[in-house]
């Protein structure tokens, strides 16, 4: 797995390319966190290249929403397609998540 990251304004975009398992998801956490420290709380994670996520990967964002939203910031989930929106869909993550199809709209909700 790869995280590439890249800035919009005052959002942190992270490009994930890989699989989202118990071996790499704290990697996700870690990047986060670092980002955090930083001071960047409005995140916006692109699950394009992703084919795969397990429970773990999944506990990762949660957590990491919860701890941005504690820091007054978003996370945001871009580009869910096949398997691993299933994966959303099967653990009614869809509703916990704000899910866009596109950055411009997930760059768009927090401009608004």
């Amino acid at each position: 797995m790869d995280i590439t990251i890249r800035e919009s304004n005052d959002v942190v975009i992270m490009d994930i390319n890989g699989e989202i398992d118990l071996y790499n998801a704290p990697d996700i956490k870690e990047t986060i966190k670092a980002q955090m420290e930083s001071g960047k709380t409005n995140i916006i994670i692109n699950l394009d290249k992703v084919s795969y996520i397990d429970s773990s990967g999944i506990g990762v964002l949660i957590s990491s929403l919860s701890n941005l939203k504690k820091a007054g910031g978003s996370l945001k989930i871009i580009n869910v397609y096949a398997s691993v929106r299933k994966v959303f869909e099967l653990t009614k993550l869809t509703s916990f998540f704000d899910i866009y199809d596109s950055e411009q709209e997930a760059l768009a909700s927090y401009a608004g």
